[in-house]
C-alpha cells in the first residue's frame, strides 16, 4: 500500500495541518478521526487492514486529517461562540483547502479531468463531520459513511445556539429545510450511508431523528440499525466499514 505524509500551512486555521494519503488510484476518501484524534488514527486503529483490499486494488484513496475537536467540540469551558467559528474554519479547510488537494491528486492518479465527488468518512464524532460534510456541501461531497455518529450539535455545544451551530446540526437544519431545496436532488445523485448499533455507548436517537427527516424531505440515504450486541467501538466500525465500502465504490 502506498502511503504519503504530507504537512502543509492552513490559510484558513493559520497553523500548519498533517493529513496522510494511503493509495495510489480510485474514488477520494476523506477520513475524519474520532473526537480530538489526529490524522494517524486511520493507520493506527487498523483502519488501513479493512480498507485494504479496496485501497490495494486501486478502488480507492484515503485521505486521513486532523481534527480541531480539542479547540471546538471538545471545549466545553470556551466561549462557545469563538468555537464555533473556529470550527467554521476548520470546514474551510476542508472544503477550499483540502478538496482542491485531494481533486488534484486524485485527477492525476487516475488520468481524470474534473472528478468531482470526494466520500466523507467517520466514526463517532468523525461521523457527525462526515454528514455535515455532506448534508452541508453535496456539491463537494457524493459520499458518506457515518458510523455511531450524533447528529445534533448539543452534545458539543449543549444547551448554545447560533447560526453556525445551526449549520453544523443535521437535526436543526434538515428540519428546516424544505423538501423542494436543490440540495436534496444532489443527495439523492450521491450515496450517503448512517449506521448506528443499539448497544453498549451507542445513541442512536439522533439518528433515528436524521432518519425520519431524511423521509420526510424525499432525502434517499440508506440509514441502518445494527443489533443490541453492537458498541460503540472500533471492532464494530471495522465490520461496518467492510460491510458498505463495496456499495459505496461500486
Amino acid at each position: 500500500m502506498e502511503v504519503q505524509y504530507f504537512k502543509q500551512w492552513s490559510p484558513a486555521l493559520g497553523r500548519d495541518m498533517e493529513c496522510k494519503v494511503y493509495g495510489h488510484a480510485g474514488r477520494p476518501i476523506l477520513f475524519i478521526p474520532c473526537q480530538d484524534g489526529r490524522f494517524f488514527d486511520f493507520e493506527n486503529f487498523h483502519m488501513t487492514d479493512t480498507w485494504a483490499p479496496w485501497i490495494d486494488a486501486g478502488r480507492c484513496m484515503v485521505f486521513s486529517v486532523d481534527t480541531m475537536d480539542k479547540e471546538t467540540w471538545s471545549n466545553k469551558t470556551g466561549d462557545p461562540r469563538w468555537r464555533a467559528e473556529r470550527h467554521e474554519q476548520w470546514m474551510a479547510y476542508l472544503c477550499d483547502e483540502m478538496v482542491p488537494f485531494i481533486r488534484q491528486m486524485v485527477n492525476e492518479r487516475n488520468g481524470w479531468e474534473g472528478y468531482p465527488g470526494v466520500i466523507a468518512f467517520g466514526c463517532s464524532l468523525g461521523a457527525t463531520h462526515a454528514a455535515n460534510l455532506f448534508f452541508r456541501r453535496p456539491d463537494l461531497f457524493d459520499g458518506m459513511l457515518a458510523l455511531s455518529g450524533i447528529y445534533d450539535a448539543a452534545y458539543g455545544f449543549d444547551g448554545y445556539m447560533d447560526d453556525l451551530v445551526y449549520l453544523n446540526s443535521p437535526v436543526h437544519f434538515l428540519q428546516g429545510m424544505t423538501p423542494d431545496h436543490p440540495n436534496v436532488e444532489r443527495y439523492n445523485n450521491g450515496r450517503g450511508i448512517i449506521c448506528v448499533g443499539l448497544g453498549a455507548w451507542e445513541q442512536p436517537e439522533t439518528t433515528r431523528r436524521v432518519d425520519e427527516l431524511c423521509r420526510q424531505k424525499g432525502i434517499q440515504i440508506w440509514v441502518d440499525y445494527w443489533g443490541h450486541d453492537v458498541n460503540h467501538d472500533w471492532p464494530w466500525w471495522h465490520k461496518q466499514a467492510a460491510y458498505f465500502a463495496p456499495f459505496l465504490l461500486d
